[in-house]
């Protein structure tokens, strides 16, 4: 890390020099920001040298509840719900207001979320939709900059034009409204002890920490991070954030997005300069939450049910196993190049779609069916070439049941990696998958009473139309980005429970998500051995696949037939739980890439 930082300070000292004769005042102010800039771009893709050995989680079995998540004292916290009577969504408050304090730099009450829960009474799906909004002054041209061209992705993070009204608190606070069991308050009293009295530190923040040099020039981070995660046997104590969650524990989201923290979350981000924010108290009070209805398709006659717009997820890995259910994937090696081309083809046309047409479905028509129609998914499948790659796939017209537009150019897409997936099972059949993010990890790199703030609003296209036409996921005040948050049902072909899962990792979400239901589906693997499978990713600009797995021995033969191949690390996040009919028992999985838990009783 700091070898790759050294060379591009190298390569930038005149350009820095410059700078300080010219305005030293400006240069200060501009320091963090450059610094960020600088370490993020320098060490894009870079491997890191010292990685420790991943451990494979031991099979875990459970008759009753279950929960996968990131962390062990998450996992715990919602496990004590569940010991206590509570069900599935008291779990899910519980492990979220946990994972704020031990994984910041994934999620948190400064962000948004989006959950999926299954009633175990009813059957019944629905999605809570707790994705931040833009504040209302937003205009198209929030992330345009020199020459009216899109600002580079690293330089509108750390800004606080990058921030949206948190919708995380929100959002569970209305699925506890109607679904929770036990008290409110009760289920932040794990969080708020271990938060006001220390824990160790934890493994993955510590990696993440020591990875990220550009937290040194953050006062509140280089405080709370970084300073606390030194020492033979560092704890990490966040006393402002316990604070902050017994006042939401008794008084609710208003707590948050009312009075004295939400006076500090406008001030913290219309503070920071460069490009300071325009949000408003009213932004904050505003907010809702929204209850929408879940996208459901088939895949080799499962039923598999996702979230809907502002999410891509939903219905991108939908339209991705629609693509390769015209394929014998069952029949085909794990790890093969045959595999990792077919998965890079459908993800491409799927990608080209979900540039195109969609956004927040609240500022934008999309058409949800058309676009998972068995018909038109098999159009697609017939571009598919099973010995070269498709030099520039097209979106298709979902609607006019045409496989491919000649005529469309598609934007420019800059994604990033981070976020958080824990999945839920509890004693009555009732389930929530829940994937919630502060997008890029450390987010904004704002910090407020104990919590980071998100950068979401970089999840826009920054490009506002092609081709004189407006793009669904252009910046509008408001508005909810686009995201690719993926958390899934799946149920067996003859109706009964089969998966609870989810996925980290940015617009990578969706092909780790595909990874893993092709595994436990087409080649009848454990959800853990699923998960542990290599990922084999294409998110439309170039087939990754992951460094140090056996997924790179396919690489020559891709570059052969035409693909564009980069091996790289990827630290997926998934998180699953499986019902086993023959044993009666759900049984667990967990992500080794990030030391994931699952855990049940």
């Amino acid at each position: 890390m700091y070898i790759c930082v050294m060379i591009h300070f190298s390569s930038s000292l005149s350009v820095l020099g410059l700078l300080l004769r010219r305005s030293s005042f400006f240069v200060m102010r501009m320091l963090p920001v450059m610094l960020l800039v600088v370490v993020l771009q320098a060490c894009e893709g870079q491997r890191s040298p010292n990685l420790t050995p991943v451990q494979q989680p031991e099979e875990q079995l459970a008759d009753r509840f279950m929960i996968a998540a990131a962390n062990d004292l998450a996992v715990e916290a919602g496990l004590d719900m569940l010991r206590s009577g509570g069900n599935a969504v008291d779990a899910a408050v519980a492990v979220q207001m946990m994972l704020t304090f031990v994984e910041p730099a994934e999620s948190g009450i400064g962000g948004g979320a989006f959950m999926m829960f299954r009633n175990g009474e009813t059957g019944e799906m629905v999605m809570f939709d707790g994705r931040e909004t833009a504040p209302a002054a937003a205009t198209v041209d929030r992330f345009t900059w020199l020459f009216g061209r899109p600002m580079p992705l690293y330089l509108a993070i750390p800004t606080g034009s990058s921030v949206g009204v948190p919708g995380t608190v929100a959002m569970l606070y209305e699925a506890h409204q109607q679904h929770g069991s036990l008290e409110w308050a009760e289920l932040f009293q794990p969080a708020i002890t271990a938060a006001a009295g220390g824990v160790p530190y934890p493994d993955q923040l510590k990696r993440q920490v020591e990875r990220d040099f550009s937290l040194r020039f953050f006062g509140d981070l280089r405080r709370y991070l970084v300073q606390q995660s030194g020492g033979d046997e560092p704890v990490l104590r966040n006393p402002e954030l316990s604070e902050t969650l017994s006042r939401i524990a008794n008084e609710g989201p208003s707590a948050l997005l009312e009075g004295e923290i939400a006076d500090d979350i406008v001030d913290a981000a219309r503070s920071r300069r460069p490009r300071r924010s325009d949000i408003t108290l009213d932004d904050l009070a505003g907010y809702e939450p929204k209850q929408r209805e879940v996208v459901c398709g088939a895949y080799r006659g499962h039923e598999l049910c996702g979230p809907a717009p502002p999410s891509s997820g939903g219905i991108t890995v939908l339209q991705i196993l629609g693509i390769l259910e015209q394929f014998d994937i069952a029949s085909m090696e794990p790890n093969s190049a045959e595999v990792a081309h077919l998965i890079a083809e459908a993800s491409r046309l799927a990608f080209a779609d979900r540039a195109i047409y969609i956004g927040d479905p609240d500022f934008t028509d999309v058409p949800v069916d058309a676009l998972i129609c068995p018909d038109y998914l098999r159009e697609r499948a017939a571009l598919i070439d099973r010995e070269l790659a498709m030099e520039d796939p097209k979106p298709g017209s979902p609607e006019l049941m045409e496989p491919e537009l000649d005529d469309v150019t598609l934007p420019d897409e800059q994604e990033t990696t981070g976020t958080s997936h824990f999945s839920i099972a509890d004693g009555d059949d009732n389930w929530v998958s829940m994937t919630t993010s502060i997008e890029v990890p450390f987010g904004s790199r704002i910090m407020t009473n104990g919590f980071i703030l998100n950068n979401q609003l970089t999840d826009f296209t920054f490009t506002s139309e092609i081709d004189g036409r407006p793009l669904p996921n252009r910046v509008e005040g408001g508005k909810r980005p686009r995201s690719s948050m993926s958390p899934f049902f799946v149920m067996s072909p003859d109706g009964d429970p089969r998966l609870v899962i989810g996925s980290r990792g940015g617009s990578r979400i969706i092909g780790y998500v595909v990874k893993t239901m092709v595994g436990v589906i087409d080649w009848e693997l454990s959800v853990q051995d699923a998960i542990n499978l290599p990922n084999v990713v294409h998110r439309g600009d170039g087939l990754e696949l992951e460094y140090g797995t056996d997924a790179e021995l396919a690489g020559p033969e891709l570059k052969q037939m035409g693909h564009r191949v980069n091996i790289t690390e990827m630290e997926s996040g998934v998180h699953g739980i499986e019902w086993v009919q023959a044993l009666n028992q759900w049984r667990g999985g967990a992500d080794p890439r990030i030391r994931g838990i699952a855990r049940g009783e």
